[in-house]
């Protein structure tokens, strides 16, 4: 099965999974407005805060739709260009936390090698509205299990590659995120990778995201959890300003 996107797919989930930040922020642009009917401020400052409210809201939709819409991300060419091994005797996993809009495409990309999905949604602890409302949409490939972010079932130096794509800073602490690094590394062969593709907490993503990029992690601890986990090379390469693809082995 392959996944065809509509158009602005990529948009219309940040508007849908996030709905209750831009119902919000409009109540909050509202009041701004009608404040000036009661307080007597200074034209600049009346403006100026306006403006930082609707750069807020716009801005993550314009990155968002020039990310996942008209970059070709989802074409997967960035992985093409891996020169992955596509064989029947290959052992792929593909790892999400409860939203999958990559696994078809994956297995469309390497037909020929295996791919077993892993889904480590935990309603007990992850329980943004968002991740919640993003897993009543997602496609779910089959047999795709339900784990724990501290257990992956599967035996040591058992997986050629690892996709990890946009899930991982859905594990907030980072000693957790290093126990589940670290366990992608135990079932990785001694030659194998883990793609992982995550924004990051840097200028850009500021820029882009407001108040917002603090939901993601910096260069510096994914380097520090990678490291933690027992990784030796850590290469990252950027697709556009506001995405990392780091490979590590």
């Amino acid at each position: 099965m392959e996944i065809k996107r509509r158009s602005f797919q990529g948009v219309l989930n940040i508007l849908s999974f996030n709905r209750h930040f831009y119902v919000f922020g409009f109540i909050a642009l509202m009041l701004i407005i009608g404040s000036k009917f009661v307080f007597n401020c200074s034209h600049g400052l009346y403006w100026g805060i306006i403006f930082a409210f609707i750069f807020g809201l716009i801005m993550p939709l314009i990155v968002s739709a020039y990310v996942y819409d008209f970059s070709g991300f989802y074409k997967f060419d960035w992985l093409k260009k891996m020169n992955i091994e596509d064989a029947e005797n290959k052992f792929n996993l593909n790892i999400n936390a409860g939203f999958d809009e990559t696994s078809f495409i994956i297995k469309n990309i390497l037909p020929h090698s295996n791919l077993q999905v892993y889904d480590f949604y935990d309603a007990e602890y992850h329980t943004e509205p968002a991740i919640i409302r993003a897993r009543k949409v997602s496609q779910f490939y089959p047999s795709t299990q339900q784990i724990t972010s501290n257990s992956i079932p599967l035996s040591d130096n058992s997986v050629d590659n690892i996709f990890l794509i946009s899930a991982v800073h859905e594990i907030r602490k980072q000693e957790e995120r290093i126990q589940f690094l670290s366990e992608c590394r135990r079932v990785c062969k001694p030659n194998g990778n883990v793609i992982m593709v995550e924004h990051l907490r840097d200028f850009s993503n500021f820029l882009a995201f407001t108040i917002g990029f603090t939901h993601f992690f910096s260069k510096y601890d994914w380097n520090n959890a990678f490291k933690e986990a027992g990784f030796v090379a850590i290469n990252e390469t950027k697709f556009t300003p506001f995405l990392s693809i780091f490979n590590c082995s």
